[in-house]
């Protein structure tokens, strides 16, 4: 065993004037030019709130819009494809609204004091309207004809006020839109506590125990309170939200004791009654009546949307287990579908008859990531805490959630004071065929419950199946576990490391007995460093090494004997990442203390290369070059060093990247390799840096526009509306698409070509019919069929018939009528032979049949 103990060095101090100060500084110029030259810049790459407001259908209902961000995101309800990003705002997108004169554009409001008018069908942004003030949600009713009203906060920062804003003519671009009218004041900021009821005549608000219902035509404001003594009866009577009746004068309030209040009458201060339904046990978080009003729905913590049948308390229907707390529900235009908006970032699509079609889900956004951010090697897909006890894979091309891993596998009970079981670990293997993860559940110091698991993935099943479960594997908390890098896939390793001052070693096993052949995990080595706690670990590139580090100390060990080679001692504070290098740099160890010190160890020669000042928070190798990317948090935000070990000198440096704490990164390996020709941008050409922030926002470095990542099957759905958006559509449009590149092909072999879909109206009523309304299948066929065969007028090489054809059908035409005549004489003589006699064809149905076998049936092979 060798040691290292405090070697004398040279420290480098990269983000000040240091020993490489000026060929950092020179190097950031150098970035700061190539910045503007390709426009590298930090994006959110995805993982936006989808519930931060109500969503909103279009008129057909063909489409539902939802903010996400600084954008507004265009879905299809029937495919749940992203077909538009509407971007533009430069800060947060607080509301949108169907445009009430032209149904096929949308107004959005933003915290950056505009609002910005689109033709979302095409994407384009027609107009801004520039308020000044900062928005905070945005209504619009036909009545109020070029009129929007907005929320505001003018003089102090809980005050807001509702306000009408008149959008000019004009055919320029921007716009100031300086006319804003007053409507109401001390009004909450939500848009679900204010609504506007039959048909614009008046405007309903909400805020803690207060009513306030403003007539537009009277221009007078009725008030109304409820009791706030803090007794049990009316210690919840808060406001949460409002809607109104489309036709008649009724408001349904929604109340923190889980009441809806059904205001009538309120046009006097005296006379107004309200009637109360209770079902929700916990506050009533949205209300929305129907496009007709027979029916009012009410969402909450439940996670069960009630329908309240012509607002009665004995008539109500339920759609229940939606998964997650409803923060807002929405009702198409049409009345044919609702949407719910759910606090884990989905959005569900809902048919009239309270039947889910459709599951928009975004990032799963949890109180706490612990696990960090990881890659599935099988996948490609984001994986890191969702659900409360799940892991989700999320897809970054497509900007949605694959699926959820269900591994605490327990029913998760709502309560605010139970201590829940969490997902802390997890760790995939070198392949993605083994995944380990650690879960614990403690209520006091002493009482620590640990589990962990690891699953085996299943090929028949896509999926990942439990494989062993070992209890307290450690008697304390769980700092590190990684597999072994060797590819040996027929013989994983995987590596603990923990509080209680040990390091285990876990192998896999036959498992194997007399009724089935299985595998297990178990332990195989239990190493530890003078009873200091581990708090990291890692492999080697080959596997060969493995590093543990306790406290202040990193311990090198081989993998095979399980010997401890040397150790490295800097005295710099207690160490808190460990990484080796990778390719021609994998004889480096890197590792990261507390105290704000970065260490490069050279293994071959025992000896510490080079050390620097940074106070890294997340420090992550790219596994396809020797590039090392690393976050520093400094007093004014984040900063981003992307170095190689064998050189101290960073390779980019991009300061402030965003202003609060980083927490987690990973590099995701590209598909297709970008071409960047810079050698400051050269660390993007084989993998994307992601990160994520505090407020689990995920960003990344991009030259590409949100718009542009959509896939071509998303921008496919606009593309064509001659067809509806079924799978039908696709397998119909992949072969138009497929005959038109080989027109000319098939033109020069005179083959015979099917005539396009659209122009075949027997096609056009089978796909356009619904299917509760169409004939038999057995009438239908016929009808399809002999619509793709061709027209006597089609004539091609193939169907000139050779030489004993044509003598064939001479003869045969000559004695049509005579066969036609014996057919006749044969079958009735032969009505009492029953099915013994064979049916014999005649010459007209082989001529048939020979024109059948000319046609091109290659077609098929496209669907």
């Amino acid at each position: 065993m060798r040691g290292f103990c405090g070697l004398e060095h040279h420290p480098i101090n990269w983000p000040s004037y240091g020993v490489w100060g000026g060929a950092v500084i020179a190097r950031s110029c150098v970035c700061a030019k190539m910045v503007e030259e390709e426009s590298l810049r930090v994006v959110r790459c995805g993982g936006s709130q989808l519930n931060f407001r109500r969503a909103v259908f279009s008129a057909d209902s063909k489409y539902i819009f939802c903010v996400s961000g600084d954008f507004v995101k265009v879905y299809s309800t029937a495919t749940e494809e992203c077909v538009h990003i509407l971007q533009g705002h430069r800060n947060l997108v607080t509301g949108i609204q169907l445009n009430p004169n032209n149904r096929l554009q949308l107004y959005s409001c933003s915290f950056d004091g505009t609002i910005k008018l689109w033709d979302y069908i095409d994407g384009i942004l027609i107009k801004t309207f520039i308020v000044g003030h900062k928005l905070h949600a945005l209504f619009t009713h036909a009545r109020a004809e070029d009129s929007v009203f907005v929320i505001i906060n003018k003089d102090k920062p809980d005050i807001f006020q509702l306000v009408s804003v008149k959008l000019p003519k004009s055919s320029s671009q921007e716009v100031e839109a300086e006319e804003v009218s007053f409507v109401l004041d001390y009004v909450n900021q939500s848009p679900k506590c204010i609504a506007f009821g039959n048909e614009g005549e008046y405007v309903a608000a909400v805020r803690d125990f207060y009513l306030s219902v403003y007539f537009f035509k009277k221009k007078k404001t009725s008030r109304f309170t409820l009791s706030s003594s803090r007794n049990k009866k009316h210690a919840k009577n808060n406001f949460t939200c409002v809607a109104c009746h489309p036709k008649e004068d009724c408001i349904a309030t929604g109340h923190k004791d889980g009441k809806i209040r059904l205001w009538r009458n309120f046009d006097d201060n005296k006379k107004y009654t309200y009637t109360c339904l209770h079902w929700h046990h916990d506050m009533v978080m949205d209300l929305a009546f129907s496009v007709t009003g027979t029916s009012l729905l009410s969402g909450g913590r439940e996670s069960v949307l009630v329908e309240w049948r012509d607002a009665t308390e004995k008539n109500k229907e339920f759609l229940p287990r939606l998964g997650a707390t409803i923060e807002h529900i929405a009702v198409s235009p049409a009345g044919d579908l609702f949407c719910t908006s759910h606090s884990d970032n989905k959005i569900i699509v809902i048919h009239r008859n309270l039947e889910a079609s459709a599951v928009i889900q975004g990032l799963v956004k949890d109180s706490n990531i612990f696990t960090g951010l990881m890659i599935d090697p099988k996948t490609k897909a984001l994986v890191l805490n969702g659900k409360p006890g799940h892991l989700q894979f999320y897809s970054l091309q497509s900007d949605k959630q694959l699926y959820n891993l269900d591994i605490v596998q327990q029913e998760y009970i709502n309560d605010y004071g139970l201590i829940q079981i969490e997902l802390t670990k997890a760790a995939f293997g070198c392949y993605g065929n083994w995944l380990a993860t650690v879960e614990q559940r403690q209520e006091k110091e002493t009482e620590l419950e640990l589990q962990m698991k690891l699953w085996t993935y299943n090929k028949k099943t896509q999926g990942f199946v439990l494989n062993t479960k070992v209890n307290m594997p450690h008697e304390d908390h769980i700092t590190a576990l990684c597999f072994g890098n060797a590819e040996k896939s027929e013989n994983p390793t995987l590596v603990t490391a923990s509080k209680d001052g040990h390091f285990k070693v876990w192998i896999l096993t036959d498992d194997s007995d007399i009724y089935k052949k299985a595998v297990g995990w178990t332990c195989d080595f239990v190493g530890s460093y003078h009873k200091y706690q581990a708090t990291d670990c890692c492999f080697s590139e080959d596997g060969s090494l493995l590093a543990v580090s306790f406290e202040e100390i990193v311990t090198i060990w081989d993998s095979e004997t399980w010997e401890l080679k040397c150790t490295f001692c800097q005295r710099a504070g207690k160490i808190r990442h460990l990484c080796f290098g990778r390719l021609t740099c994998s004889k480096y160890l890197l590792g990261a203390t507390e105290n704000g010190i970065l260490c490069c160890w050279n293994l071959l020669s025992c000896a510490l290369e080079w050390s620097a000042k940074l106070n890294i928070r997340v420090m992550e190798p790219d596994s396809n070059s020797e590039n090392v990317a690393a976050v520093s948090q400094s007093s004014v935000g984040s900063d981003l060093f992307v170095f190689k070990p064998s050189e101290p000198r960073p390779l980019y440096i991009q300061k402030n990247i965003c202003r609060e704490e980083v927490q987690w990164g990973v590099f995701v390996p590209r598909d297709v390799p970008e071409s960047f020709t810079s050698e400051a941008y050269q660390w993007l050409n084989r993998s994307q840096f992601y990160f994520l922030t505090k407020s689990q926002s995920l960003l990344t470095f991009s030259t590409e526009s949100p718009e542009e990542k959509l896939t071509p099957t998303s921008k496919q759905l606009l593309a064509e509306e001659s067809l509806p958006t079924t799978p039908f559509y696709f397998i119909l449009g992949k072969h138009r698409q497929q005959q038109d590149e080989k027109l000319n092909e098939a033109l020069d072999n005179e083959l015979v070509q099917l005539p396009l879909t659209e122009n075949i109206p027997a096609v056009s009523e089978l796909l356009h019919t619904p299917a509760h309304v169409l004939p038999s299948a057995s009438f239908v066929c016929s009808m399809f069929i002999n619509s793709l065969l061709l027209s006597k007028e089609t004539k091609s090489a193939e169907e000139i018939p050779d030489e004993v054809d044509m003598e064939e059908e001479k003869e045969s035409d000559d004695s049509d009528e005579e066969n036609d005549f014996t057919e006749k004489v044969q079958d009735t003589s032969n009505t009492d032979l029953g099915e013994d006699i064979l049916h014999q064809l005649s010459k007209a149905e082989e001529r048939e049949l020979r024109k059948f076998r000319k046609v091109d049936y290659s077609w098929i092979t496209a669907l």
